[in-house]
C-alpha cells in the first residue's frame, strides 16, 4: 500500500492550540484559534505488515538511502526508543500507541522520498507520525476516522520529548484550509472554502532554531502569568491571535488575497512586539526578518511571516499571482543563496 502525507503549514495562530488546552486549567485564558493548510510536498512511503517487527527504511531530503531501523513490536521497548527522542522516537511512539490501544502487529515502511524540508516549522515529524498512523489503521482495518488518526499520531508525537500541541497532524486532511478552535481538551474543526487560487512562496530560511526550547520557554508563561512578559505572550496566543485568525478565515473565503496579505504583516509585527522578548535568543530570527523586509521582494507579495513555532526555520510570502510566485522564488535565489523556496498554491475547491 503506498501512502502519502503532506507537511502542514500554520497560516495563521501557531502556538494558540496548546496554549488554548490551558483553558481547562485557567478559563480566563482565550480560546486558541489555528488556520492551517497542508503543503505540497511531503513524506512518500509504501508500506506493509510485519508479524513480529517495526522497520523503518528512510530516505531524507538530501536524498540518502540510510540503514533500515528496526525494533521488535515489544512495549517496553518502543516507549523507550520513543522517549530517547531523535527522527526514529515519532514512528516508535505511534507504534506504541497502537500496540498497546489494538494489539497490531508489525509495520514495514519503506519511505522512498521526502520532499518536506525537516526541521523548519512544517511539521514533519507530524507529518511521520500520521504516516505511521495511517499505515497501522488502513493496514490491520482499524476503522478509524481522520480525527482518530490525527489523535493517535498526536498521542504518539507526545510519547516522545516533543511538545507539539495539537493542531500539527491536521496535515491528515490534506491539502484543504482547516479551521482549529482549541478549547481546553475540546477541538472544533471546520473545513474551510476557498473562492480564488492563493499563491504562496514557502522558504527555507537556511538557520536553525530550537523548537523545543520555543515551547519550554513559552509554556513557562501558562497557565497564569506572573510578570509583564507572560502577560503580553497570552495576549497575543489569545485576545491578539484569535481576532486576527478569525479575519483570516474570512479574507480566505472570499478570496481576499490582499487582506490576507495585510493580516500576515500584521500577525508578524504582534508576535515581534509581544512574544519574542520570552525567548529572545531563539525568536528574534534577523534571517526572518531580513526575508520579509528585503525590498526587491515587495512588488510581488502582499505580506509574509514567519511559520511554525517561528524563529530563522521558515518563512511564508503570499505573492500576488502565479507569475509573482515565479519571480520571489528567482530574487530569494539570487539574493538569499542559503536559502529554498518553494511553491505552494492553494486552490479553489469547493468543500465536499
Amino acid at each position: 500500500m503506498r501512502i502519502f502525507v503532506p507537511g502542514r503549514l500554520c497560516l495563521f495562530g501557531e502556538h494558540s492550540d496548546w496554549a488554548g488546552e490551558y483553558r481547562r486549567i485557567n478559563p480566563e485564558i482565550e480560546k486558541g484559534y489555528t488556520l492551517i493548510v497542508g503543503t505540497n510536498q511531503g513524506i512518500y512511503a509504501d508500506v506493509k505488515p510485519n508479524s513480529t517487527e517495526l522497520i523503518i527504511r528512510t530516505s531524507l531530503g538530501d536524498g540518502k538511502r540510510y540503514e533500515p531501523f528496526r525494533l521488535p513490536m515489544e512495549s517496553h521497548t518502543l516507549k523507550c526508543v520513543a522517549k530517547q527522542g531523535g527522527f526514529f522516537s515519532y514512528a516508535a511512539g505511534t507504534a506504541y500507541q497502537f500496540l498497546t490501544h489494538y494489539g497490531v502487529e508489525g509495520l514495514e515502511v519503506d519511505n522512498y522520498l521526502t520532499d518536506l524540508p525537516i526541521q523548519k516549522g512544517l511539521s514533519s515529524s507530524a507529518a511521520f507520525c500520521v504516516l505511521i498512523a495511517r499505515a497501522f489503521n488502513r493496514l490491520y482495518d482499524l476503522k478509524m476516522t481522520i480525527r482518530e488518526e490525527m489523535e493517535f499520531a498526536y498521542q504518539g508525537e507526545r510519547t516522545t520529548p516533543s511538545l507539539c500541541g495539537r493542531m500539527d497532524q491536521a496535515c491528515a486532511y490534506g491539502n484543504r484550509p482547516i479551521l482549529m478552535i482549541f478549547d481546553g481538551e475540546q477541538i472544533d474543526l471546520k473545513e474551510l472554502k476557498v473562492s480564488q487560487d492563493l499563491f504562496f512562496v514557502i522558504v527555507d530560511l537556511g538557520g536553525s532554531k530550537n523548537t523545543q526550547e520555543i515551547l519550554r520557554r513559552l509554556n513557562e508563561c501558562y497557565p497564569f502569568a506572573t510578570n509583564s512578559i507572560q502577560q503580553n505572550v497570552q495576549k497575543y496566543l489569545g485576545s491578539i491571535s484569535a481576532k486576527i485568525t478569525q479575519a483570516a478565515v474570512e479574507a480566505i473565503q472570499l478570496g481576499d488575497a490582499q487582506l490576507l496579505g495585510t493580516l500576515m504583516t500584521k500577525a508578524q509585527s504582534e508576535f515581534d512586539q509581544h512574544v519574542v522578548p520570552a525567548c529572545p535568543s531563539q525568536l528574534t530570527a534577523n534571517k526572518l526578518h531580513l526575508l520579509l523586509n528585503h525590498a526587491p521582494l515587495k512588488p510581488y507579495i502582499f505580506g509574509g511571516k514567519g511559520v511554525g513555532s517561528q524563529g530563522d526555520g521558515t518563512a511564508q510570502l503570499l505573492v500576488k499571482n502565479q507569475d509573482s510566485q515565479t519571480k520571489a522564488i528567482e530574487i530569494i535565489q539570487r539574493d538569499f543563496p542559503q536559502m529554498q523556496a518553494l511553491q505552494l498554491t492553494i486552490s479553489k475547491l469547493p468543500c465536499d
